[in-house]
């Protein structure tokens, strides 16, 4: 990036927030790693031979149980996960493993979510700031949108998508620049807020005025420094930040 791309991205006003979901408003290894189980143990279709394998090819630790940051199932979307473990055995055909797939984390998504601060007092800080709001994941729509209504979000969110929706999966800059599309705002007017490499990348491929990372997710402060503006411990302390900046 050139110095006077860098200046006016730093320059810019931003008005407006596009948020990742898992490991940026929910809490990633909480909600995730159980579900992540479930999906392997449903590919596997009985045999559980394979289980420890699928779940070690998309980034899962056992000992740990986390997730590792930058991994198939932290950054990536459910037709590059479902093809990695066709690959490694599973016999159920592409675009049903997908289905099936996606209607598991629809369905698990928003029960399992766990909150990493008050959605309801933060976005209405946001939005009471005059911010306009929007969310853009590599989950599916129908999961983001179950979760969406689960915790009452509609009403502060201006836009939302998925990886299914259209706009292609980060790290491309489709997302950001569909949310640009519906609330008529230029990207160097927007701050995109995430935990992994792929919001930030997606991020700064659009163009947009401000890369927040988290660390509420599967990426430490170090994978996140070098892609971000800035690193915060979790979204409860962006309103002070963006006080601060804007």
């Amino acid at each position: 990036m050139s110095g006077s791309e860098n200046r006016q991205r730093q320059e810019a006003e931003i008005r407006a927030i596009l948020f990742d979901k898992d490991g940026t408003l929910f809490s990633y290894h909480e909600t995730w790693g159980p579900i992540l189980k479930e999906a392997a143990a449903l590919a596997a279709e009985g045999d559980e031979g394979i289980v420890p394998g699928l779940l070690e090819a998309v980034g899962y630790d056992v000992a740990s149980g986390r997730i590792g940051a930058g991994t198939v199932f932290a950054a990536g979307e459910t037709v590059e996960l479902a093809t990695l473990w066709r690959e490694l055995g599973v016999k159920r055909e592409l675009s049903r493993l997908v289905e099936d797939l996606d209607a598991l984390f629809a369905r698990e998504a928003p029960v399992r979510s766990r909150p990493v601060t008050d959605l309801q007092v933060l976005f209405s800080t946001l939005r009471g700031r005059g911010f306009r709001l929007g969310l853009a994941t590599n989950d599916g729509e129908a999961s983001a949108l179950a979760t969406i209504t689960r915790f009452g979000l509609a009403e502060h969110l201006e836009f939302h998508c998925g990886y299914d929706s259209g706009y292609g999966a980060k790290p491309s800059p489709g997302m950001v620049n569909a949310f640009c599309a519906a609330i008529g705002l230029g990207p160097e007017c927007i701050a995109v807020v995430g935990d992994n490499s792929h919001d930030l990348d997606m991020g700064r491929a659009a163009g947009a005025g401000l890369l927040v990372g988290v660390l509420t997710g599967t990426s430490a402060r170090e994978d996140l420094a070098p892609l971000a503006d800035v690193v915060i411990d979790s979204i409860a302390e962006l309103p002070s930040l963006l006080a601060e900046r804007c």
